[in-house]
Parts: C-alpha cells; structure tokens; sequence
C-alpha cells in the first residue's frame, strides 16, 4: 500500500480545493495544512500544485483527472495520487506504470464494483448527496462491504461523522471549507473536521 493510500485511510479526511486562482488555491491549502489536513485534492492550475507539492508534510492528489497528458502532468508535478472525476479506465495502466495511485468516480454500485474490480485502492462515490447521502453509502456497501469508498459532494462539517458511520474510508471537503471565508476561518473549519475524524483514526 503506498504512503498517501495509508495515510488517506489512517486520516479519514481528504481537503478538496477547486480554484482557477493561483494565488487563492496556494492560500487556501496553506490554511488547510495548518488546519491538519494532511491530504489535499486540487483541482487548480498546475502551478499551484508544485508549490503545495514542496510541503513535506502534506500528500498532494491531482483532482479533474481525464486525459493521460492531465495525469503525467500532475505525477511530473510530484503530485502522490491521481484523481478522475469519472470512471477512466484508460488511466489505470498509467497509474500503475508510474506507481501513483489512481482515485476512479462512481455513482452507481455497478460502476463502484468495475472501480474495484481494475484495483482501485479507493472510489469516489460523487455527488452523494444527490444520490442520498450517507444512507446511499449504507445501502452501496451492504452487499460489497469490500469496497473503500469516499463520498464527495457538498457535504458539510457536521455531516462528516454520519459519513463515517456508514463505513465510508474518508471523507471529502471542499467548499464547506473555503467558499466566502478567510484563511483564519478556513483553518479553524478545517480543525474542527480534523476533529471529529480523528474519532475514526486508525
């Protein structure tokens, strides 16, 4: 199992950054690693992800992930993970060939079981709460307690425990963070979910 795998598993939390901004995206995973994030999925220009990516003590994921161009461009940029928003089965080949991991997207247990099936250490269940929320994960996980899932999608800080609960691996974040706040605000939201995942650490 790699380091970023492990940690993701041991950590419970995933922090999300979707900005097209250099400098807010920069800023934004400053505030999340003093927060305690520990593992950060940004979806920004590539820039942005070099200098995260120069932080020792953080694991950086590539997130948007489509094309094998996008993926050798993040593992170029020392990002540890590979995440694709969809179920991209063309990048599990390259994932394993540069032996960085690769996070697939699912929404229905079919896709979620062809996401195990090509090894894929954890799948992204987006967008849960359209798709029920944390009774969705019970219900996914029932006949296929194998799976190690992460729900993402406009879940909010105090929904993190419910999520966890419901066996789910990790959970995402991302504008439950950040949107209309501060970098003190942002730290003190990231500290408290730190919190209460900490409950599940393992």
């Amino acid at each position: 199992m790699s380091n970023v795998i492990r940690a993701i598993y041991q950590n419970k939390l995933i922090g999300i950054i979707r900005e097209n901004d250099e400098k807010k995206a920069i800023e934004i995973a400053k505030a999340y690693i003093e927060g305690g994030i520990k593992i950060i999925e940004m979806a920004t220009p590539i820039n942005a992800i070099k200098e995260v990516a120069k932080n020792d003590e953080v694991y950086i994921a590539r997130g948007g992930i489509i094309t094998r161009e996008q993926a050798i461009e993040a593992i170029e940029a020392k990002a540890k993970l590979l995440v694709s928003p969809i179920l991209q089965m063309g990048l599990v080949k390259l994932s394993s060939g540069y032996k960085t991991p690769l996070v697939l997207t699912a929404t229905t247990p079919n896709e979620a079981y062809m996401a195990w099936q090509a090894r894929t250490p954890l799948i992204k269940i987006y967008p849960i709460k359209d798709l029920g929320g944390a009774g969705y994960i019970e219900e996914l996980l029932r006949p296929m307690k194998f799976l190690n899932v992460m729900p993402t999608g406009s879940i909010q800080i105090d929904d993190i425990e419910d999520y966890l609960k419901a066996g789910s691996m990790a959970v995402g974040l991302g504008r439950a963070f950040y949107q209309n706040k501060n970098f003190d605000e942002i730290k003190k939201s990231v500290m408290k979910a730190v919190q209460i995942a900490d409950k599940f650490n393992r």
